[in-house]
């Protein structure tokens, strides 16, 4: 059973509530400042994100350093009884660096290399960026290191992109070298390069793939976002050497940006003190809202499951809409407080924002903030944002309070990057986040929560593990697999599952490769079908979940054969009609299911919903969810705190049954049926 855990900083154990702030640009006009002070407490917000793209005004000059603003907002927000969660620069350098320093710039795949502009336009294998970056985030440390209102260090912003340049270059062939072992010839066998001539004999050969270059050789296609995100965490781990050796107990993060495909977050995971993650949902768009609920449900999982169920900070969010999405629709009213809270029923220690004020000028000036250009509190907005703030106040009890999941969902960066890379069996809608999602989704509407990992996650905590398209798999992890449904687990897998080792080799012998054992299927051909295509499942009679009917399926269907399993679900159509669809190997203690199709949502709703009950999976309330009603649960040693969730604009009914629930903002006892109005959150606790 996972503990509860301690505020994210001791000296201040409540939920953080702000936003990303940007003194700097009004140091014109500092009345604004006091001003921001007094709406600050208005808004009930108590930390303030600070100097993330500020390096021009700390260090205009090379060498001349300009603290004296950042000294007067630090000293405010302590005199007013607020936190700064302290920015690192380095996310867009000064224009005189770029000048005097071109490579610090990054190089485009082309070979080109970027003008000044933008922000993240730098070189992580830079030694000068990365002496610069060192430089003033020491003077940062050194400065502020004892002041009251230091709470949390946010290095750089939004780790991401790459950079081709001759430094890179040279780094990537070191990275090579060590990783196999200064041989040719194991890179040579890993990137199969007798493929097209493609034999490297000499190191400096080997390049970084390039749309005019080498594109073609997947396993260096692997390796080169692996290097990226290896590089990526070197930068981040030379950024914080100052700031671990004079500010030990403060903690360190750095905003990821959910499944972002660029930077495997599991990797630099580790190395940060708390995960925090930036959010910006497209509510009241082309998806539902339930259905992007539940896929906003699954980023927040994520999030809390990297670092094993430790709360997370929700580090950006909107307060109302964006500005840089094709359609920028204003957040209706219910589901800024409802958006909000859905972070912290996942997980999220903290809500926070961009931005706290808007800007005068640039591409952000229109993007939503708690304060517009208007100047003052008497918005609806800011009202919004305050009722969040509010409400926070008494949440003090969920500070630290976890999930124990007894279900996980396998989503594995690598075993993406190989998916997306492969040519067939279809160029479009491969679709391996959206099927994870899928997957989940079932859970999710159930308010059964579950953690989302990677293949190398330890497997043993949960009853159940789901491994859709695991096309990818890695040395050790079949046996792993293997290990857990021998224990008495529950494993599901899926169609183009155990195709490709982490090499992107394909498996010699008959799919589905090394979970074929635990399995019991071969896969001899896997169907790609035209969107215009479809074919059927349906049940055996007689079959362990006594379902029966049709099922509909589209994109891709796995031609298996039986061996050890059991054939519970066959094929309706085409010339494959008859064969197993759907099968069960027992496997010791436990049992291992294969989907070999690509199904519709039901399906999966009452598939898994069979396997919830055949497993006793617990539920946070025994009680039917109306569709776009969301359940989730925080728990710590003594109580547990349930969320209530509305996703759809119009009321909704929640029988209770048994609970014994006390209402968390209105401290009265929830009894009997709760109403749950258009875009509404409630929040009830009892003791374990």
């Amino acid at each position: 059973m996972r503990p509860s855990y301690p505020p994210i900083n001791p000296k201040y154990p409540h939920f953080l509530h702000g936003g990303d702030y940007n003194p700097d640009q009004w140091k014109e006009t500092p009345e604004i400042w006091d001003e921001d002070m007094r709406l600050m407490k208005l808004a009930h917000c108590n930390a303030m994100s600070i100097a993330i793209f500020s390096w021009t005004a700390l260090e205009p000059e090379e060498g001349r350093f300009e603290f004296g603003w950042l000294d007067t907002i630090m000293d405010k927000l302590a005199e007013n009884g607020a936190y700064a969660v302290l920015a690192t620069p380095s996310g867009a350098r000064p224009a005189w660096m770029s000048q005097k320093y071109p490579e610090v710039l990054r190089m485009q795949a082309n070979r080109v290399r970027n003008l000044h502009g933008q922000r993240h336009n730098h070189c992580f294998t830079s030694p000068v960026y990365r002496e610069k970056c060192q430089i003033i985030n020491r003077k940062l440390a050194e400065r502020y290191k004892d002041h009251p209102a230091l709470l949390v260090w946010h290095i750089s912003n939004e780790y991401g992109g790459d950079c081709h340049c001759p430094l890179c270059q040279d780094a990537f062939r070191v990275w090579l070298q060590k990783k196999y072992e200064d041989s040719l010839d194991k890179l040579n066998h890993a990137w199969w390069t007798g493929f097209w001539s493609h034999l490297y004999t000499d190191w400096s050969q080997v390049e970084s793939p390039a749309p005019h270059g080498e594109m073609s050789v997947h396993g260096q296609n692997l390796d080169w976002k692996r290097f990226v995100t290896d590089q990526t965490v070197d930068f981040y781990k030379n950024e914080i050497v100052p700031l671990r050796e004079l500010t030990p107990d403060v903690p360190i993060t750095t905003n990821l940006m959910g499944t972002y495909p660029g930077l495997d977050s599991w990797k630099i995971a580790p190395e940060l003190d708390v995960i925090s993650w930036d959010s910006y949902p497209r509510w009241h768009g082309d998806k539902p809202d339930p259905e992007l609920a539940c896929e906003i449900a699954f980023y927040h999982d994520l999030n809390r499951s990297l670092k094993g169920g430790q709360p997370f900070m929700l580090m950006e969010s909107t307060p109302t809409m964006t500005n840089w999405q094709p359609v920028a629709k204003l957040k209706r009213p219910g589901m800024h407080l409802l958006s909000s809270l859905q972070a912290v029923a996942h997980g999220s220690d903290t809500v926070q924002y961009f931005q706290w004020r808007k800007s005068r000028g640039s591409c952000e000036k229109l993007h939503g903030a708690v304060v517009d250009h208007a100047g003052h509190e008497h918005t609806r907005i800011f009202r919004e944002v305050a009722e969040v703030g509010q409400l926070l106040e008494k949440l003090d009890d969920v500070v630290g309070a976890t999930t124990r999941p007894e279900v996980a969902v396998i989503f594995d960066w690598e075993n993406r990057w190989a998916i997306e890379d492969a040519f067939g069996p279809r160029q479009k809608k491969k679709d391996y986040l959206e099927t994870c999602i899928a997957h989940y989704r079932a859970f999710w509407r159930q308010g059964i929560p579950a953690d989302v990992i990677n293949m190398d996650c330890d497997f043993s905590s949960y009853k159940v593990l789901i491994a859709p398209m695991l096309y990818m798999v890695r040395p050790g992890v079949a046996q792993r697999v293997e290990e857990f449904v021998a224990a008495g687990g529950t494993f599901i897998a899926t169609y183009w599952s155990g195709i490709a080792d982490e090499n992107d080799l394909c498996f010699l012998g008959g799919f589905p490769g090394p979970l074929r054992r635990v399995l019991g299927i071969w896969s001899e051909e896997l169907d790609a079908l035209y969107d215009r295509d479809s074919n059927a499942l349906s049940f055996l009679p007689g079959n362990e979940f006594g379902l029966s009917g049709e099922y509909g399926i589209s994109i891709f269907c796995d031609l298996i054969h039986t061996e050890t399993a059991t054939n519970l679900a066959t094929y309706q159509q085409d010339f494959y009609a008859g064969r197993p669809a759907l099968t069960v190997n027992a496997f010791g203690q436990g049992q291992a299911y294969y989907i070999a199709a690509r199904t519709e949502d039901r399906f999966l709703e009452d598939f898994y919903g069979r396997i919830m009950a055949q497993r006793g999976l617990q539920r946070p309330l025994n009680a039917p969810l109306p569709e776009g009603v969301s359940v989730q649960v925080r728990s710590n040693e003594t109580t547990d705190y349930l969320f209530f969730m509305n996703f759809t604009p119009k009321e909704q009914i929640l029988p209770l049954g048994k609970a014994r629930l006390i209402d968390m903002e209105a401290g009265e006892p929830l009894t009997d049926a709760l109403c749950l109005p258009p875009y509404a959150v409630k929040i009830g606790k009892q003791a374990r």
